[in-house]
């Protein structure tokens, strides 16, 4: 009998059908905490981290840390480890996509419901009719988030699943039946073929992390041994980049062949890879518009991470959702100033490192910007070299703390 992959929207009846589902088959039940818990523990990554990947929305400066890259191939590496043994599970929630459909025999199953049904359901679980509506609307874009990160793809296409689940059209029985019915089809029996595709899962995502972690972002396949890397964006030496990522690629056992290929989007951007050492999350808050995007152009073509945002109220509000380690600060901004960002920014979070760069600060403002946190000030117009100095001194600080 095949494992079972569940994904549900929420208030689809999701823990009465597993529960249905767990006590008629006696399989256990392995759950996204179970999952990022194991990572969290074997990779000594604060789980924290790992949820915001699988559940928040991607950070400004991931291009540059590749960071939700990197903790999806660890669940990715897990899920496959798991995947491996014998026994039969149920593997419910944001990880249970990450199984490929060429695994058969995990009968890959969506939980789906109306809208109205859903607020229907939430209410009777205590919620009031906004609550609920704001719950499902919450959840609903964090989904469609996970599947359109993985695969460009809502939650609820079909081509993600082996079937559809609309709870509310039967009764509770009838849906654990009909999920136990589709596990006896000879579709998703265990075959050859299907155990294949776990070991081709495992060496797919154990050569992805070895890329990952020299800072290259490709598609990886695997094939019965044989490999393909495919590069989706163009660069200018391609044979050069494939003598680089196969050199990588060829440190993980179980290769037969790698093959480098130029993906159906080559043409569309530039490729570049990550240095991970150098600063990936600086944040440039200038309301001069032109400078400041100019200023993060100049600063990346250094390989230096940045985002740029044109007043103190973005900048804030950046701060809560994608952690910035560096900010370059202007002082003289219409709305919130400078010294006021500056002071709730280290109220929200003292371990980021902000540098001044004012082109009408006075010394009154320096010594009180110092007094409050910063860790430098500078004067318009800033010399590029010295900047790039400064940031990289402010992230070797960072990285200091964190040792």
């Amino acid at each position: 009998m095949p494992s079972i992959a569940l994904f549900s929207q929420t208030f689809t009846m999701q823990k009465e059908i597993l529960d249905g589902l767990s006590a008629a088959m006696k399989f256990p039940v392995v759950t996204d905490d179970h999952i990022i818990a194991n990572v969290s523990a074997e990779n000594k990554i604060d789980e924290k981290k790992i949820r915001h990947s699988v559940y928040e929305k991607t950070s400004v400066f991931n291009q540059f840390t590749l960071e939700k890259e990197r903790h999806i191939n660890l669940l990715k590496i897990e899920v496959a480890s798991r995947l491996s043994k014998p026994s039969q599970c149920i593997y419910t929630g944001f990880h249970a996509l990450l199984i490929p459909k060429k695994i058969t025999h995990v009968l890959k199953v969506l939980m789906a419901d109306e809208k109205t049904q859903r607020v229907t359901q939430a209410m009777a679980e205590g919620l009031s009719e906004k609550e609920a509506k704001r719950t499902i609307k919450q959840t609903d874009v964090s989904a469609y988030s996970w599947t359109d990160f993985l695969f460009r793809k809502e939650a609820i296409d079909r081509s993600l699943y082996d079937i559809i689940l609309p709870v509310s059209n039967q009764p509770l029985e009838k849906s654990v039946k009909l999920i136990i019915d589709n596990c006896h089809k000879t579709s998703v029996l265990e075959t050859e073929e299907s155990r294949q595709a776990v070991v081709d899962m495992m060496l797919a995502a154990l050569v992805e992390k070895a890329l990952l972690q020299k800072g290259h972002k490709i598609e990886v396949t695997a094939d019965q041994g044989n490999v393909m890397l495919e590069v989706n964006k163009s660069v200018f030496n391609f044979s050069g980049l494939s003598g680089e990522l196969k050199k990588v690629a060829e440190g993980v056992p179980g290769i037969k062949n790698i093959e480098v290929v130029k993906g159906r989007e080559y043409e569309t951007s530039v490729y570049r890879g990550q240095r991970f050492e150098l600063p990936s999350k600086v944040l440039l808050v200038d309301d001069e518009k032109e400078l400041v995007q100019t200023l993060s152009e100049r600063l990346i073509n250094r390989d230096v991470g940045t985002y740029a945002v044109f007043d103190g109220k973005q900048a804030l509000d950046l701060i809560d959702d994608d952690k910035p380690e560096i900010m370059v600060l202007d002082l003289r901004m219409p709305g919130i100033d400078g010294i006021e960002v500056l002071r709730r920014a280290k109220q929200k979070n003292p371990e980021i490192e902000i540098i001044i760069l004012t082109g009408h600060g006075t010394e009154d403002d320096r010594k009180l910007c110092m007094e409050l946190g910063a860790f430098a000030y500078l004067q318009k117009p800033v010399d590029l070299e010295d900047l790039s100095h400064t940031i990289q001194e402010a992230h070797e600080k960072v990285r200091r703390s964190q040792a």
